[in-house]
């Protein structure tokens, strides 16, 4: 069903020109992206079928094009690389942002930002945000893969690129693929590991976040750091 099917009072076209975007639900948003359903299915339905999937805009924003691939309506080209461009254009307005301010004024924008980044990975990544003295982002670097523990992160390579970038403080950050965000023991050790080398550097670990998709752990919070 394309768009202009839809009731004239449902069409988010005509909603979003006399209301503002800011009217529109999420999945009416999406719909405009997308802008036909499949046979049986409104483009609205697809939406809203698309955000139940990923858990919402944060889960649908950090999926990948294989990801995409998977799903019904989206095996042509053409839908998955718009949905691909805006969720790409979306990660690199964020970045801008947290390059520009102190990324603890939002502590809500820090998080979303590795949710989007790190949360739907199907591996463990380890990943730092390399910040400068006024806390604003330098560099993320996604830096290691694989199950985390002292012995596959490497202290040194985290250092080194500190140094290099004349980094002040980092953000540390790790993905749980199995959905809990509940810290292990080997995430404490690795923490106390890391924060212990950097601080041969004068370089702070403001926090471990860990994040799977809607969830987030603080171990500052913890009272690990």
């Amino acid at each position: 069903m394309l768009l202009q099917e839809l009731p004239s009072g449902l069409r988010p076209r005509e909603k979003i020109l006399a209301m503002g975007p800011q009217a529109l639900t999420d999945a009416e948003l999406l719909a405009l992206v997308l802008r036909t359903g499949l046979r049986g299915c409104s483009v609205l339905e697809l939406a809203h079928q698309l955000l139940e999937r990923f858990r919402g805009l944060s889960g649908l924003l950090g999926t990948s094009l294989s990801d995409l691939q998977t799903v019904r309506g989206l095996g042509g080209s053409a839908k998955r690389s718009q949905l691909s461009a805006i969720m790409e254009l979306a990660r690199r307005a964020m970045s801008e942002q947290l390059q520009q301010r102190q990324v603890f004024e939002s502590p809500h924008a820090v998080t979303h930002f590795l949710q989007m980044h790190l949360a739907h990975c199907p591996r463990e990544v380890f990943a730092v945000m390399f910040l400068d003295a006024q806390h604003r982002l330098l560099q993320f670097e996604e830096m290691f893969q694989g199950t985390l523990s002292q012995a596959s992160v490497y202290p040194r390579e985290v250092v080194k690129l500190a140094l290099d970038l004349g980094a002040a403080a980092v953000v540390l950050a790790h993905n749980h693929p199995s959905g809990s965000v509940e810290p292990s023991r080997a995430d404490e050790r690795l923490t106390v590991s890391l924060k212990n080398a950097l601080q041969l550097i004068d370089v702070r670990v403001l926090d471990h976040i860990i994040v799977a998709p809607g969830q987030s752990c603080s171990l500052a919070e913890r009272g690990v750091l």
